[in-house]
């Protein structure tokens, strides 16, 4: 496969296709709300976390200082990540009923998460001059059947600092698709995430090395990822997965240009989506570059 565009030498090793050994963790711990309902719950590639109450309490006893957090919206879960200030991930789910409605993105407004930490959260000066776009992960226009699920997507932990062009163009185009595939589906699934993919320097090795913008030091990801998962009335699971730059992509190539194999955006996140989603179903197919769907 061929990923056009691409930001660097360092996407094609860091995206490589290889052949992952594909034995399950255990179930993860279910949350309630959304992430209860999904098919899928993206697990942390190094396996489930310690269940409650197994950790030594004397290790335990001023608390655990932690990373990672879930958050559950009226309209998506997301697990943050504190470091980057934005989201490691974000999943929605798509139908007819949640593209329906008379919910107005002119009633919402960009808003701090309250939820998150003020040392790890960004704010909206954080963007003003920096050049990005204040890029949806969730999209907004995925959740007209409520004004509040809407509303959710505009808290600044669902955001990312996206190149304008991108943001309003090729990325938006597939933004589109999804709510496309969405109306002639039974359910599609959008999990969204930024990637920070290694790259070759002058020296011959290779860094990862990224911006950050405003006094928050919000990280401006080097990619963005987007895994779907289509189910069908014939009672079939479809899988697609994209890799986008976080740069000016040309917006007439085709979307199916960015289509790569799911195990290089298990690779390149340090997520998990294959083994959950066998276990709820075996009747999987993948659709790659090339693919007749």
């Amino acid at each position: 496969w061929a990923l056009p565009l691409a930001a660097g030498t360092g996407l094609g090793a860091a995206l490589a296709p290889r052949d992952p050994p594909r034995d399950a963790p255990g179930d993860p711990q279910p949350a309630e709300g959304l992430l209860a309902r999904l098919p899928v719950v993206v697990a942390a590639a190094a396996g489930p976390p310690a269940p409650p109450g197994s950790v030594r309490p004397e290790l335990s006893k001023y608390g655990l200082p932690g990373l990672a957090q879930l958050r559950s919206r009226e309209s998506y879960v997301l697990c943050y990540d504190p470091r980057s200030r934005s989201a490691l991930w974000v999943i929605e789910q798509l139908n007819r009923d949640t593209l329906s409605g008379a919910s107005e993105r002119s009633a919402c407004e960009f808003q701090e998460d309250d939820s998150v930490h003020e040392y790890h959260r960004a704010t909206n000066a954080d963007y003003r001059g920096s050049g990005f776009d204040r890029g949806h992960l969730a999209a907004a226009a995925n959740h007209r059947w409520s004004q509040k699920a809407m509303r959710d997507t505009f808290y600044l932990s669902n955001i990312a600092p996206q190149n304008p062009h991108l943001n309003q163009n090729a990325w938006n185009n597939l933004e589109k698709h999804c709510r496309s595939l969405a109306k002639h589906n039974k359910n599609v699934y959008v999990c969204t995430g930024p990637l920070f993919l290694p790259r070759m320097e002058a020296d011959g090795k290779m860094y990862v090395k990224y911006q950050v913008i405003g006094k928050n030091n919000v990280a401006v990801p080097t990619h963005f990822f987007k895994v779907l998962i289509l189910e069908k009335e014939s009672g079939e699971i479809e899988l697609r997965s994209y890799v986008m730059p976080n740069s000016p992509v040309d917006e007439k190539i085709p979307l199916e240009r960015f289509l790569v194999p799911i195990e290089s955006i298990e690779r390149a996140s340090g997520l998990l989506f294959v083994p959950n989603i066998l276990r709820r179903t075996s009747n999987l197919k993948a659709i790659t570059a090339g693919s007749k769907s």
